[in-house]
């Protein structure tokens, strides 16, 4: 799901506030607050301390710093019912971080010639993606990439029409239960790339509507999408004649020797994944997304480090790893103008990177998964945060921000006491 950007999910709340299993406990009254952290080894005492007191099951971090992986641990479990410990090399889907290596494959595609940011996407295109409300406006790749296209995610589709369990999930389980439920989730196999996005663009498409657009032409108005997104996937997708997650191996994860990072979900044993929760309680079946460049990245914490390193290195021109000097601009460079993006929100953003506060970042939350990369605009530090706790449920959302709160506190004293 993603962010789902609490936009979503918050639409949603209705039907599952009601959902007896759901926790209620108050992580702001039981999470003790981290103090005189000096090094590692105090951090590793806060974290463990801070696992055992509050309701999330496990969860992974990364710390680089003066160009360095200064910290990097895995805390909890991955599976509470069986007791697997949460590792460095437990497998992690990281939900709307996803977004940022759409905003890398754009960058290299535009690199290599594909296309360019003013480029309509309609010249790339085999399916010809218009917004019925705003039929001669010219949707452009930076119109994409800035969730400016007026192209929308339509939450009663979204969910349930792009989201699924895997076969072979038991789905006799109170998890399953909620997906199903709830919300709308079948058990079937995954959709292409193509067919998702063309039922759902195109006005013969099964889940075609007119909500599924804004009433403003393109580049106007700022509304969060995955599915334009997932379009910004199949884009690159058409113009390099490579599937997406092939184009995202090859141009991305192997120039980082990220060997364990997948988009692709048939790679992964399933077993090494981390359980997804809605609570301690309420393990969720493996669930996937058609549109799946904007959510579905797989890694672990040893392979995001990596990733981190070389974005901090990029925000401040000090890596040519996976783009020229130029291209990193681009990627974190502002492409909005002041005022555009909400403000509770965002200042601005560069290709799916978002600037708030003097740091660049970016979220994730999605059914049971709950991640956060943030990055000194000065390119001083940046730390990852990937749990398998929930937060897209109101009762779950202020206990994963007291978390997250409370762990960034921590991870800013061990930055401030260490040379």
């Amino acid at each position: 799901m993603t962010t789902l950007s609490r936009i979503l999910v918050l639409s949603i709340l209705s039907l599952i506030l009601s959902l007896t299993s759901c926790s209620t406990n108050d992580e702001e009254a039981t999470i003790p607050e981290p103090s005189t952290i000096k090094n590692a080894a105090d951090l590793n005492a806060y974290l463990q301390e801070l696992v055992q007191t509050s309701t999330m099951p496990g969860m992974a971090i990364s710390i680089v710093k003066d160009d360095n992986i200064v910290y990097q641990e895995s805390f909890g479990y991955a599976n509470i019912q069986n007791q697997v410990a949460y590792t460095n090399e437990t497998i992690n889907s990281i939900a709307s971080i996803s977004k940022t290596f759409v905003g890398a494959a754009v960058a290299k595609a535009i690199e290599q010639g594909y296309f360019t940011m003013e480029t309509d996407i309609n010249d790339i295109l085999p399916i010809h993606v218009i917004n019925p409300k705003q039929p001669e406006g010219v949707i452009k790749i930076k119109h994409l990439v800035t969730h400016t296209s007026g192209l929308l995610d339509n939450p009663e589709v979204y969910l349930a029409h792009n989201y699924h369990i895997l076969p072979g999930e038991d789905i006799t389980t109170a998890g399953a239960g909620l997906l199903m439920n709830e919300l709308g989730i079948e058990q079937r196999q995954s959709y292409s790339l193509e067919e998702f996005l063309a039922n759902y663009f195109l006005e013969d498409g099964d889940l075609y509507s007119l909500d599924n657009f804004a009433d403003t032409p393109p580049g106007s108005t700022w509304n969060y999408s995955n599915l334009a997104t997932g379009l910004s996937g199949y884009i690159v997708e058409t113009a390099t004649e490579q599937s997406f997650d092939d184009y995202v191996r090859q141009n991305i994860l192997q120039p980082l020797q990220m060997n364990a990072s997948t988009y692709d979900i048939s790679e992964i044993n399933t077993d090494e994944m981390a359980t997804r929760y809605i609570n301690e309680d309420t393990p969720l079946p493996v669930y996937a997304n058609d549109s799946y460049p904007e959510g579905s990245m797989y890694t672990t914490n040893e392979d995001m480090g990596k990733y981190l390193l070389d974005m901090v290195k990029g925000t401040k021109g000090e890596s040519t790893t996976l783009f020229s000097k130029d291209t990193y601009e681009l990627l974190f460079d502002p492409q909005l103008a002041a005022g555009t993006v909400p403000q509770d929100f965002a200042e601005n953003h560069g290709l799916f990177w978002y600037f708030q506060d003097g740091k660049v970042l970016h979220g994730g939350n999605s059914f049971g998964i709950s991640t956060h990369l943030e990055i000194g605009q000065n390119g001083n530090y940046g730390f990852i945060l990937m749990t398998n706790m929930d937060a897209s449920l109101s009762s779950n959302t202020k206990n994963y921000s007291a978390v997250k709160e409370k762990v960034t506190k921590a991870i800013s004293e061990l930055l401030e006491t260490t040379d």
